[in-house]
């Protein structure tokens, strides 16, 4: 396995950011003002949060006399015109907790920021970031609803290259939606005329059925009987973040613990289920009729014969959990935890999404079932290091932080990376307390060793 401790620095130095006040970036064109409504599946009471991610960028000689801020900004502007929700404003109506947005043409929140520093400094480039509260809108600012659902910074570095961050608000778009709209504000930076690939609304593909009626089990949000989510470890904990980088040998050696009729399974089935099991052994050690589970999205893009429109930028997962005792994952080999990560994603089919929008609906849009739980989400599919506003590919993109979530340490994700000698990487990052992290990399380590 690449580097269990992140790499320091080239030098240990303390992030120095002089931000301007925040301003409001409203779309280039006036655009209608309407009430859209989210669809059942983007309203979820666990989709309620910001995503926060982040762009490295090089500087470019080509662009000599090229002011980033400056470019991205009114490539915002101009790309709010086609994704003018985004403008726009969250409101909560009566029902429930339903979400729709106001397209008010308010606009996103957008800060100019400088530091002292050059892109090496940074060493190497994933979470946990030196000074990462620094390079993302202060979360003062933050909100979900009567607030912007966008919260972006721009930071230029004294080499002359610069960090594009932004902060999403979950229940307007999933990865894919974040991605595509990154897309259009870079190619608009590019002077394109018009995004290559235009937004599609059409939130009603994932609304409840007229006649709700819940077809599927859906574990994953069963059994709640508290929006308050609570923490499994104490307050005073010590909790450290890391970030875990696997290669390609380090996906042999996993795969070379399992059975032959696993041994087509996919990657992600792997990490997810090693993941897992090394978690439960580091924060559940003497607990074995704990219920543990973790959660994972699984995307319905192209999956089904009623195909999403391209251009859909709206969620369209959905969240599988596959679901063990404590013990029964620590003493079973992994691949007893593969068969059970496996097993729920292929459950995942059209009635399915039907059957958890009328659940959704009848229930209240639930919090998901957090109780002894690891979320884990799958973006390796999504190439944000693509993402180019003229300064050429991010030299990182991805998640900001391995601290997400309501309560930290309970929320990762898997990330492409592709280095600049052309090295491809899945990064995790885990945030979890320092005695339990230690376990947790000695127990990654045993499986790393081909079998």
């Amino acid at each position: 396995m690449g580097d269990c401790n992140p790499p320091l620095p080239s030098k240990e130095f303390t992030l120095m950011v002089n931000r301007k006040p925040p301003e409001i970036i409203v779309p280039a064109e006036p655009t209608p003002h309407e009430l859209k409504p989210l669809s059942d599946i983007d309203d979820q009471q666990g989709l309620w949060f910001l995503v926060p991610v982040i762009h490295f960028y090089s500087a470019n000689s080509n662009m000599t006399g090229q002011d980033p801020v400056g470019v991205i900004r009114e490539a915002i502007s101009k790309a709010l015109v086609y994704y003018y929700p985004l403008a726009g404003r969250l409101r909560q109506v009566a029902d429930g907790n339903k979400l729709v947005v106001e397209c008010t043409g308010e606009g996103v929140l957008f800060i100019e920021a400088n530091a002292d520093a050059t892109l090496n400094e940074f060493g190497e480039l994933h979470p946990p970031f030196i000074g990462i509260d620094n390079l993302l809108v202060p979360n003062s600012y933050y909100g979900i609803t009567d607030c912007p659902v966008l919260f972006i910074q721009v930071t230029r570095l004294k080499c002359g290259g610069f960090i594009f961050s932004s902060c999403v608000n979950h229940t307007m778009c999933d990865a894919f939606g974040m991605f595509q709209f990154f897309m259009a504000v870079s190619e608009l930076a590019r002077e394109f005329e018009a995004p290559t690939l235009l937004p599609v609304w059409e939130r009603h593909i994932f609304n409840a059925r007229k006649q709700p009626r819940v077809t599927h089990a859906h574990p994953e949000y069963e059994g709640v009987i508290s929006d308050t989510i609570i923490s499994p470890f104490s307050e005073d904990a010590d909790m450290v973040e890391r970030t875990f980088v696997f290669k390609r040998d380090d996906i042999a050696a996993l795969r070379s613990h399992l059975p032959p009729h696993l041994h087509n399974c996919s990657t992600l089935d792997i990490l997810l289920s090693c993941i897992w099991r090394s978690r439960t052994i580091a924060v559940f050690p003497d607990d074995d009729d704990d219920e543990v589970r973790i959660i994972y999205p699984v995307s319905v893009r192209n999956r089904f014969e009623t195909q999403i429109p391209q251009g859909y930028y709206g969620n369209a997962f959905a969240m599988c959990a596959a679901i063990a005792r404590a013990g029964n994952l620590v003493r079973k080999p992994l691949h007893y935890a593969i068969e059970l990560v496996k097993d729920k994603k292929h459950a995942i089919k059209e009635d399915y999404m039907k059957s958890l929008a009328d659940f959704m609906v009848t229930r209240g849009r639930p919090q998901l079932m957090l109780s002894n739980a690891f979320i884990v989400a799958d973006n390796t599919r999504i190439e944000f290091q693509q993402v180019d506003f003229g300064w050429g590919k991010a030299a990182y993109a991805g998640v900001a932080t391995g601290r997400l979530g309501p309560v930290e340490g309970i929320c990762s994700h898997c990330i492409g990376y592709n280095n600049e000698k052309g090295g491809s990487r899945i990064l995790i990052p885990v945030c979890l307390p320092s005695k339990a992290m230690e376990i947790f990399t000695k127990e990654l380590e045993k499986l790393l060793v081909f079998h």
